[in-house]
């Protein structure tokens, strides 16, 4: 393999919409890039993406001789890039509600077999993130909570449930993003812990997911300047990806970069020269997800890195073979040509034997390129799956002295529209007031509109017109950092209006509300999620979910 072979190898870029590019087509015959990341724009239907995954292979089969990893931020929940006809699980908070570890796997079951068979192969999942900051903006509901251990464990059983389902699963973002207030797409965060309390926290679930196997960890452009002294985030920093997570925690899966062209990196360091430090630091696959030529550059840039002896040239062949060796059994392997068959909807449902929590997963052994076929995927019985497990997530936060709250014939249903606190999210789309005018449809009920914010006259209205109604129902979407949508509920329980709060994401949002008021927290503002709520409010379903995080009242 030539050198430009190799930083092809080590790079993964991105176009945009929803057919390839001439650019794309050119980084990849000029410069060898080898892999994509596709995000919810370049996806119009699982037939698209099913074409477009064998468009990919293809064209990087022949101007590289191997296959291409292809990869995606499939979370489940708030990220989740798969369109309308394919199956969206629910996101990893929600699941830890449910206090069932199984149904980690079978979401990661479910997404793993679902992917291949539209032909992607490498899922950037499951968020091993532990969440002990209410004011994160970036990860939130993405963690599976703010114990080390339990968000461990359900990472784990996501990951094994992903490799069995056919596709590689990488966990993120090391060593940790979880107690922030700063997202890393707009600045350059930072966690001052030292090494033991990092120990105690933020690196349990990747220790847990390097002894279970896991094929792949993404790094986090995060300064933690007492294990990393030098102004270096860590997916730039020798010393945490070298020294603590191959040397010291013994990894020797792949290790991925989050996108370069985020501002943490972009802004203080530069996107092609935090790609070379990326690279030297020990990152295998180096992620520029959106500006596709700007890949070739960074091609150039490590080349010419080699020669000069600012890369190891030993270290990138020893890299590029160890993403070869993944490719082998997970691309071109028996499993690569499960990414070519075609995915149908009436075929046999989505099955797999119950497996005890805690098994290691066969993310990097050699059965994995043999137990993914058939590919052949059961949307119908899977989304009804998805949807049962859904309804389990539904969390009763506080129930008042005298009982749950009658929302009685005529309730008013107020919401704001989907609110993306962070780049990561997907983009929001041209709904207005979901939550209000689908609750209202679910209850018999009218919609009211807020703002994201809403000020004390638009408060004073809604709590006004409220007292003409039964009820009130108020879906709150980031509210703890939006403090009017707080203010609207203490406003109605101060005026004796019986109310509903129903948070969408993280249920921070419930903290501190007067006790007269009913809370329950659904994990995601979609309609799936506040159908399952509004079974909940009309005592069809019990919220039987249990909070995996603290919340202070």
């Amino acid at each position: 393999m030539t050198l430009k072979e190799q930083i092809g190898q080590r790079l993964m870029t991105g176009f945009h919409g929803t057919e390839l590019t001439d650019e794309y087509r050119k980084v990849v015959r000029e410069y060898k890039i080898a892999n994509v990341i596709l995000f919810r724009e370049n996806i119009e239907s699982c037939a698209q993406l099913r074409r477009i995954c064998g468009e990919i292979q293809r064209l990087v089969r022949e101007e590289t001789g191997h296959g291409a990893l292809i990869a995606i931020d499939q979370e489940g929940g708030v990220v989740s890039r798969l369109p309308a006809d394919g199956v969206n699980v629910p996101g990893a908070m929600a699941i830890a509600a449910t206090g069932d570890p199984a149904n980690a796997y079978r979401a990661g079951l479910l997404t793993g077999r679902q992917l291949r068979a539209l032909g992607v192969n490498f899922d950037f999942a499951p968020v091993a993130d532990v969440n002990t900051s209410a004011a994160n903006p970036v990860i939130g509901a993405r963690s599976y909570g703010d114990d080390p251990a339990e968000a461990g464990r359900y990472a784990c059983e996501m990951a094994r449930g992903l490799a069995d389902g056919g596709v590689l699963s990488s966990a993120k973002h090391f060593p940790g993003h979880g107690d922030t207030d700063v997202d890393s797409h707009l600045a350059l965060p930072k966690v001052d812990k030292s090494r033991e309390e990092l120990e105690k926290a933020e690196l349990v679930p990747f220790r847990m997911a390097v002894a279970a196997g896991i094929p792949a960890i993404m790094t986090t452009h995060i300064l933690f300047p007492q294990i990393e002294p030098e102004y270096l985030p860590a997916t730039m920093s020798r010393r945490i990806l070298t020294g603590l997570l191959r040397e010291e925690m013994g990894f020797d899966g792949l290790i991925v970069s989050d996108c370069m062209e985020m501002l943490a990196i972009k802004n203080h360091f530069g996107t092609v020269n935090g790609t070379i430090a990326a690279m030297g630091a020990g990152v295998d696959v180096v992620l520029i997800s959106h500006d596709t030529l700007l890949g070739g550059e960074a091609a150039e840039a490590a080349a010419l890195a080699v020669a000069e002896g600012e890369l190891d040239a030993a270290e990138m062949e020893r890299s590029a073979a160890r993403i070869m060796e993944y490719k082998k059994k997970w691309v071109d392997g028996q499993q690569a040509s499960a990414a070519g068959k075609k995915a149908q909807g009436d075929q046999a449902p989505v099955t797999g034997e119950k497996q005890q929590a805690g098994q290691k997963m066969s993310g990097s052994g050699e059965e994995a390129a043999q137990v993914r076929e058939p590919v052949e995927f059961d949307f119908a019985a899977a989304r009804a799956e998805s949807l049962a497990m859904l309804q389990k997530t539904i969390t009763e936060v506080h129930r008042p002295v005298g009982g749950t709250i009658d929302y009685g014939k005529a309730p008013l249903c107020i919401g704001c529209r989907s609110y993306r606190s962070s780049l990561v999210g997907n983009a929001d789309g041209d709904r207005s007031n979901l939550f209000g005018a689908l609750m209202a449809e679910l209850l018999g009920g009218e919609a009211a509109d807020m703002t994201v914010d809403p000020d004390d006259e638009r408060i004073a209205e809604l709590a006004k017109q409220a007292k003409g109604y039964t009820a009130a129902v108020v879906g709150l979407c980031e509210g703890h950092r939006h403090p009017g949508q707080q203010k609207l509920v203490h406003t109605l329980a101060e005026a004796g209006v019986p109310t509903i709060a129903v948070s969408l994401r993280a249920p921070y949002d419930l903290a501190g509300l007067p006790d007269a008021v009913w809370s329950l927290a659904a994990f995601e503002y979609s309609e799936d999620s506040i159908r399952a709520a509004a079974k909940c409010i009309k005592k069809e379903a019990a919220a039987s979910g249990r909070l995996p995080v603290k919340l202070t009242r």
